[in-house]
């Protein structure tokens, strides 16, 4: 019986048959983190999106894998909350300089706004040559409703202490200085976007910051010429290239089983049905 041959009759042994055949191979292991959703804690008993509350273990355990030679993130994301995209890519990035682990990521269908601020944790960035790349920018979308109150003749009532309580109530007329303060505060966290994107990528930027800081998103193929991404390939292929044929890529975490995703639906079916819809809209945005 040859080496390879041993090897993989070691791997068909239950439980530790896997673990036992890479020491044998020398195989370095590369731990793959998915990143796959809407970034920020959406619905009820589902709560379902990426969030650093979920995402802690997963990361932790990427990071602990033995024998770990590098941390691959497959990124999937239309974005979300600015808040968590920079607490998982922040928490990230710490882990990778503390435990000196290079860090890549592959972007999926789209990679944009918080979605590429997640990919923007790696050292080098991936994509298809048809992935959806950017929207770098802060966005904050909704309705008014005062004409229609006035037409079916309701009378809204609202009391507060401080001013500023009540500010874009969307049963109430616009008033141009909440709108005001709505834009300062959407260029603070747009700032903090910018400075991201700045650090990560440096001098491999290749087009003017009026450009890559729009809100624009392009195709995998056009961020590259733009210095948003590094390469265009997936993320076997690549992984190969860098660390040999034999390269074991291991995912951490995984979906939720058929039980838990049937109970929660039946436990909060409402809820779940305004998030499918929201979420549906945020990945609608481009074109998916």
């Amino acid at each position: 019986m040859t080496d390879n041959e041993r090897t993989k009759w070691i791997r068909r042994v239950p439980w530790v048959g896997e673990k036992i055949a890479d020491r044998l191979d020398h195989a370095p292991t590369v731990a793959v983190l998915r990143l796959d959703g809407v970034i920020g804690r959406h619905g009820g008993i589902r709560r379902g999106g990426l969030t650093m509350a979920d995402l802690a273990e997963p990361i932790e355990q990427a990071f602990k894998m033995p024998r770990v030679s590098a941390i691959a993130l497959s990124v999937n994301s239309p974005g979300g909350s600015p808040v968590q995209s920079a607490l998982i890519a922040k928490r990230i990035r710490s882990l990778a300089a503390e435990n000196e682990l290079p860090l890549y990521a592959f972007c999926e269908d789209v990679a944009a706004s918080g979605g590429y601020w997640l990919a923007c944790a790696a050292d080098e960035i991936y994509a298809d040559g048809a992935s959806i790349i950017g929207s770098i920018g802060v966005v904050s979308a909704g309705f008014g409703f005062p004409a229609l109150l006035e037409k079916i003749g309701i009378d809204r009532r609202v009391y507060t202490a401080g001013e500023k309580k009540a500010i874009l109530d969307p049963f109430q007329t616009e008033n141009p200085d909440d709108i005001e303060h709505l834009k300062e505060l959407q260029a603070d966290i747009h700032e903090q976007f910018k400075a991201h994107v700045r650090a990560r990528r440096g001098d491999r930027l290749e087009a003017d910051e009026d450009v890559l800081f729009s809100g624009e998103f392009w195709t995998g193929n056009r961020s590259q010429a733009l210095g948003l991404v590094d390469g265009i390939g997936d993320l076997r292929t690549v992984m190969r290239e860098k660390f040999g044929e034999k390269v074991r890529l291991k995912v951490v975490g995984g979906r939720r089983g058929w039980l838990e995703r049937r109970l929660g639906m039946r436990a909060a079916w409402a809820d779940e049905l305004l998030d499918a819809v929201e979420t549906r809209a945020q990945w609608a945005r481009f074109g998916l």
